[in-house]
């Protein structure tokens, strides 16, 4: 009994995605029915009865292919879970230049919605993707379309033959209802290798890709190594050589009165002795910013549990085996889940935290979650946007899931090898 009802319940999901994927594919073959529909309403005397169904067929399939394909592709990712990278070209930034004009990186424009719109329109007829989308529209319907409508056609069956009294009708419609019945989980399954046939970027287009992100890359690391350089400076300037100065004036100071005023000597001398001992604090806490010593002595895992001492949240550390990776991998890591334990305790106002480090296949996974109130997101120059940057650099992935009320939890993968 049981087995019969998850055969039903089987087929109802499979027959519901059949539906949708019939519905999907036939989209633009039922633009081009109905634009041959209006030229025979038009009748063949009318000059417009070909001119404006092949308007309609052109124009109908340019606008609908992408949509299509965006629907294939979402389908694909939720009912399988295999991604597709839409590949298609991204429009750069529009700069206004000293004479007044915009550019957009193929012309001048007067005004920046002008200059939008020119861009929007050179990248997407310019994009090879629009080959590869009217590909599937023409190839789908002949392929998946077809096998996906089968359930309807056998419940089409089905109800007419079994609503007839002539014997040949109710066994065409019996025959109907078995294919429905049995076609209805798999009719569905061909989308899937199918758009991973065709709608997979060519390698030219990932490769363009991959070069715009390395590009990306090489200029994040540019600003934020400019931009680490300007704090130290600044840390020093302000601190530890500004101490340095004072210890120098003190010590000056006290080699005079040495052979005047003891006392007053010797409290000098006890000043630039604090002094000294807060430069070198200083010092340290410096390079700590830099490379915190214990993540360089005893590696990622003991780094991150002495981090998580020094927090105010009850943090608990999980690690599956001693972690030993190259220092700017590990770097990144260490920072990234600093960064999110101060995210946890500045704007969740969580009161426990759990960090796990383990290892798989293909790499170092760290995930940090917290019992926060959740909703964090990914803002541009964030500290969310920087730990995604950061990491990006070393081909790693952040994936945040945080929903209002929480938890939080931040899974932050890098692919690379033990020492």
């Amino acid at each position: 009994m049981r087995q019969l009802g998850s055969l039903w319940a089987r087929a109802g999901v499979g027959f519901i995605r059949a539906c949708v994927v019939a519905f999907v594919s036939m989209l633009v073959p039922a633009v081009w029915a109905a634009a041959v529909a209006l030229g025979i309403w038009w009748g063949a005397g009318n000059p417009w009865s070909w001119v404006a169904p092949c308007v309609l067929v052109c124009v109908g399939t340019l606008t609908l292919s992408r949509p299509v394909c965006r629907l294939v592709r979402f389908l694909v990712a939720r009912w399988t879970g295999t991604v597709l990278p839409a590949g298609y070209r991204q429009a750069g930034p529009v700069t206004r230049m000293s004479t007044g004009y915009w550019w957009n990186g193929f012309s001048y424009e007067r005004t920046s919605r002008d200059a939008l719109l020119d861009q929007k329109w050179r990248v997407r007829w310019r994009d090879p993707a629009n080959w590869r989308d009217l590909r599937f529209t023409a190839i789908a319907p002949l392929t998946v379309g077809v096998v996906a409508a089968l359930p309807s056609a056998g419940v089409a069956a089905a109800v007419l033959g079994l609503g007839r009294p002539e014997p040949a009708a109710r066994v065409v419609g019996a025959l109907g209802l078995v294919v429905a019945v049995a076609s209805a989980p798999y009719a569905w399954r061909p989308l899937q290798p199918l758009a991973v046939r065709f709608l997979r970027p060519s390698p030219a287009m990932e490769l363009a890709d991959r070069v715009d992100e390395l590009t990306a890359q090489c200029a994040d690391t540019t600003v934020a190594q400019a931009a680490e350089i300007r704090r130290i400076e600044r840390d020093l300037h302000d601190g530890a050589q500004a101490r340095l100065v004072a210890l120098g004036l003190s010590l000056a100071t006290a080699e005079r009165l040495m052979q005047t005023d003891h006392d007053q000597a010797r409290a000098l001398l006890r000043e630039a002795r604090a002094s000294a001992a807060a430069s070198l604090a200083e010092m340290r806490e410096l390079v700590r910013g830099i490379s915190p010593p214990v993540l360089n002595e005893r590696g990622l895992v003991d780094a991150v549990r002495a981090l998580a001492l020094d927090s105010p949240l009850d943090v608990a550390v999980t690690a599956n085996a001693p972690l030993h990776l190259d220092p700017p991998i590990e770097s990144a890591v260490y920072f990234g889940v600093a960064e999110l334990l101060t995210n946890a305790v500045r704007h969740a106002r969580a009161s426990r935290a759990r960090i796990s480090l383990t290892r798989d296949d293909a790499g170092l996974v760290a995930e940090v979650e917290d019992d926060g109130r959740g909703g964090a997101e990914v803002r541009s120059g964030g500290g969310l946007d920087g730990l995604r940057r950061r990491l990006t650099v070393f081909d790693g992935t952040v994936d945040i899931t945080s929903p209002p009320g929480g938890p939080t939890r931040v899974r932050m993968a890098v692919p690379c090898e033990s020492l």
